[in-house]
């Protein structure tokens, strides 16, 4: 098996998700018995939170290239980012390395791209809902995607923060997400991005109203076929 590399850590949350996901899917593949070859890096999330300045991004750029480079020291043959949002430095930190990033909207959008989806429309954090990197990558893969409403982007962009990335999970906020999807789904689309990788959290992609591709779940498999060689 190959050894992957995975920077966390924003939240600590997803990042365990990853981890118990990544060594889940092996395991199924291989055995019981087995676990997955993981280099992680837990970052410190309070320095790229909810960042809203060039300046602050470009720290946030410059932290994940630095933690990417130990991770390739430390004999990772491929890197895989554990949240959405951060990938809007992927670009860069794979220009600092050698080895592969597996980028998590390519890897949706070819999921979706596979499966003849059209229309969809994307929920997530607040950059992820409405900044133009994010939603340009996924439309590359063929896709339209419906327009955002504002005030729910903030307030899944308020549960996200204030709740999910600190473990907490409330029946009031499920409930609310619930409502979000069903009001989404009566717009021309076919599938529902869940782009944030804390948001399975509260939405079981497998029981709504139209068909979600979870982003994390989609990315994980990714690093799965990594791991034992099935990718190129």
């Amino acid at each position: 098996m190959r050894k992957i590399g995975l920077i966390g850590g924003m939240s600590w949350a997803s990042t365990e998700l990853y981890y118990r996901h990544l060594n889940k899917g092996v395991q199924k593949r291989v055995g019981t018995g087995c676990s997955a070859p993981i280099l992680l890096e837990s970052l410190n999330y309070c320095e790229l939170s909810r960042l809203t300045t060039e300046e602050q991004w470009a720290h946030a750029r410059d932290v994940l290239i630095e933690s990417a480079k130990r991770l390739e020291d430390g004999g990772a043959t491929a890197l895989m980012i554990a949240a959405n949002s951060m990938h809007r430095v992927a670009e860069d930190v794979a220009a600092a390395i050698s080895i592969p990033i597996l980028h998590i909207v390519d890897e949706t959008g070819e999921r979706l791209h596979a499966d003849g989806v059209k229309a969809a429309a994307v929920i997530g954090t607040r950059n992820v809902m409405t900044e133009p990197w994010f939603r340009q990558r996924l439309v590359r893969h063929g896709l339209t995607l419906a327009p955002y409403d504002g005030e729910r982007v903030e307030e899944i962009d308020r549960i996200i923060y204030d709740e999910l990335m600190q473990g907490k999970v409330s029946e009031g906020s499920r409930r609310t997400m619930r409502t979000f999807i069903t009001d989404i789904a009566k717009q021309d689309i076919q599938a529902l991005v869940l782009a944030c990788t804390e948001l399975v959290m509260l939405v079981d992609p497998d029981a709504n109203v139209l068909p979600i591709y979870d982003t994390t779940r989609i990315h994980v498999a990714a690093g799965v076929d990594w791991i034992l060689g099935d990718a190129p």
